[in-house]
């Protein structure tokens, strides 16, 4: 991938298929915030983690609060300059160069996909809890979680075929409803742990900040995929660059704005949660083994049905997740595919509702495929598939932020003008270092047993479209043009 960066053009291309430019600063921010789904990932994903580092999940949790506000940095700076619906694929195309943009597209891509499996599996695990504790089947499988996941899928597949103004504000909405019951829930959690008065005499605890004695400080950055798997999607508004009113102002700021957020939301509610179950062998057994972390605490600091609530709330929240990783990949792949970098079939748009219909359908299919597989094929857990797909997903996503950063440093120290001020280079360098070691720490030494999924798949991913960019050189060159002439990155253009 040495071809030679896009040097900008003010000339659009008017014949290439376009969406809709009708969003807001808000209904971006719905697609970002309803990717990372803060209520879902804050009663699921804390448990991937906790194996690995104990009661040091919060630890976890800034350190990649920190991580991704140091690569916030690179799609806040890019998203100034470009507004393309490839997202890392324009960026890094405009950047790195064609090829090299295809590969970080593909990678995202595929990351949105796997994220996809993730969060319908999150809903049927929720649902599943929720059928079980409600009394309707008390004797419900674990495997009850797939079929629950696919017909909500079905679900997603259908919004994801409608515009995507009226979605981002129906998520926006029911994400910040369920957020708010959670804080609400941590408050009651924080003073009764403070006044002595918290069930089974849990305390106020800041250990949880700290590594475990006899602990490896290095598997810190093993636990760190899971909380990258929580903000991941941060960056997911870039995806509608095409679409947003005033895109130069409103991604960077939808970009920046979730990212602090949710860094400040998933630090207090994660130290509050292994509080709340304790720091000890027992709690931390049981917050592993719970079935809605947010919605147990709620059930016993609260009320029963709060804790209802909040988990039929986090099941929503994850619906909405897997719409929002559908209209993110169904975008990337529509970029590629219309710059003659996946099937042409895919670079259609409905004229009905203005969105790649046909893309959609790809990817919800593709979910199935993994649904399918994880069921009958392996016959594995949902929760499984969640964890393997979690962690393929995040590591997939690690290696096009890796891209994306060189490109932002490329561009913005290198370029030959001067873009910002020289001191910022810390900035980006400070996150390939945290992104180079969370990656070297999670593939050597090379996992065994169940833990091998996740690393090897993600493997497979990134060899194959790696293969076939490489492999296709006369299409780079072609999508190179393409992109030259796109409007989403042409500088010039101040709509």
């Amino acid at each position: 991938m040495t071809d030679q960066p896009l040097v900008q053009s003010p000339e659009a291309a008017t014949d290439a298929p376009k969406l809709r430019r009708n969003l807001s600063i808000w209904e971006a921010i719905g697609v970002s915030v309803a990717l990372m789904a803060p209520s879902m990932a804050i009663n699921i994903n804390p448990q991937g983690t906790v194996g690995l580092v104990g009661r040091a999940v919060p630890l976890t949790f800034a350190i990649a609060t920190v991580a991704v506000l140091l690569i916030a940095y690179t799609f806040v700076r890019l998203s100034q300059r470009f507004h393309h619906s490839g997202s890392v694929y324009g960026f890094v195309g405009a950047t790195l160069g064609a090829r090299a943009g295809a590969f970080s597209g593909w990678a995202m891509a595929g990351t949105y996909i796997f994220y996809g499996a993730v969060t319908s599996m999150a809903a049927g695990i929720f649902l599943t809890r929720e059928i079980v504790d409600l009394g309707i089947w008390k004797a419900a499988p674990d495997w009850l979680g797939f079929p629950i996941g696919a017909v909500l899928l079905a679900l997603v597949w259908f919004l994801a075929s409608r515009p995507a103004k009226g979605g981002t504000r129906l998520l926006l909405i029911v994400e910040s409803v369920t957020v708010t019951l959670i804080l609400i829930v941590t408050i009651v959690i924080i003073v009764k742990l403070l006044s002595g008065d918290a069930p089974a005499g849990q305390r106020f605890d800041l250990s949880v900040f700290s590594i475990q004695p006899g602990s490896d400080p290095s598997s810190v950055f093993l636990g760190v995929v899971f909380a990258f798997l929580s903000f991941a999607g941060f960056e997911a508004a870039a995806t509608l660059g095409e679409e947003a009113k005033n895109p130069r102002r409103d991604i960077p700021r939808a970009i920046l704005g979730t990212a602090i957020f949710d860094g400040v939301y998933f630090i207090v509610v994660t130290a509050v949660e292994v509080m709340g179950f304790g720091t000890g062998t027992k709690g931390l057994a049981a917050f592993g083994t719970s079935g809605s972390l947010l919605g147990d605490l709620g059930g016993s600091y609260v009320a029963p049905w709060l804790g209802h609530v909040i988990t039929f709330g986090a099941t929503i929240s994850a619906i909405a997740c897997a719409l929002a990783c559908v209209v993110g990949s169904s975008r990337l792949i529509f970029a590629l595919s219309r710059d003659g970098l996946g099937p042409k079939a895919f670079s259609a748009v409905s004229e009905r509702h203005g969105v790649p219909n046909r893309s959609v359908g790809a990817v919800v299919i593709t979910i199935y495929l993994f649904i399918a597989i994880a069921w009958f094929g392996l016959r594995v857990k949902p929760f499984d598939l969640f964890v393997t797909s979690g962690t393929t997903g995040t590591l997939i996503l690690l290696v096009a932020y890796v891209l994306a950063t060189i490109g932002a440093i490329k561009l913005l120290f290198f370029s030959g003008e001067r873009l910002v001020k020289t001191w910022e280079i810390v900035v980006p360098v400070l996150a390939l270092i945290v992104l180079g070691y969370t990656l070297f720490r999670n593939i050597i030494p090379f996992p065994t047993g169940a833990a091998i999924w996740g690393p090897a798949l993600a493997i497979v991913w990134i060899v194959i479209f790696l293969v076939v960019v490489l492999a296709r050189p006369a299409a780079a060159r072609r999508a190179g043009a393409l992109l030259l002439q796109s409007e989403g990155l042409a500088t010039s253009d101040r709509r």
